[in-house]
């Protein structure tokens, strides 16, 4: 059984971030520049919300606002699902396909320690299925 901890020591540990008062012109940036879709909002140590793609999408083009003054904490997403280290890969991967979530912080108590991507459990998966695809092969036919 794989653990979201297991995938975040291979993956590494670290979160992007952004506070509630930058603007989502400024979260895009940060977004565009490390190449992923979204950012845990934080004040301090707190989670205060996620912002994805899908919230500049949503919340800010399709809405007509100005992403040069809307600020974050206006357009993220405030409740934030979250798992833990030792959550299952599989709990979060049903999760995140009945939410329609593409992201997944973790946290160790209160405290952010990781991000699980549905792109993360994907790579996990083929790992697993490349695997066994190759044990069975040299069960059925030998070593190489």
């Amino acid at each position: 059984m794989s653990l979201v901890r297991h995938l975040l020591e291979k993956k590494g540990s670290d979160v992007a971030t952004i506070g509630e008062k930058a603007t989502v012109l400024e979260a895009a940036g940060k977004m565009n520049e490390r190449r992923i879709g979204c950012l845990v909002v934080v004040d301090g140590d707190k989670i205060k919300g996620i912002f994805t793609e899908r919230d500049i999408l949503c919340r800010v083009v399709a809405a007509r606002r100005d992403p040069a003054t809307t600020r974050v904490a206006e357009v993220m997403t405030s409740k934030v699902a979250v798992c833990s280290p030792n959550s299952t890969v599989e709990s979060c991967r049903a999760a995140m396909s009945r939410n329609k979530m593409r992201h997944l912080p973790v946290v160790d108590g209160d405290r952010l320690v990781g991000m699980l991507s549905s792109g993360d459990i994907l790579s996990r998966e083929l790992a697993d299925q490349e695997e066994t695809i190759r044990w069975l092969h040299e069960y059925m036919h030998g070593p190489n």
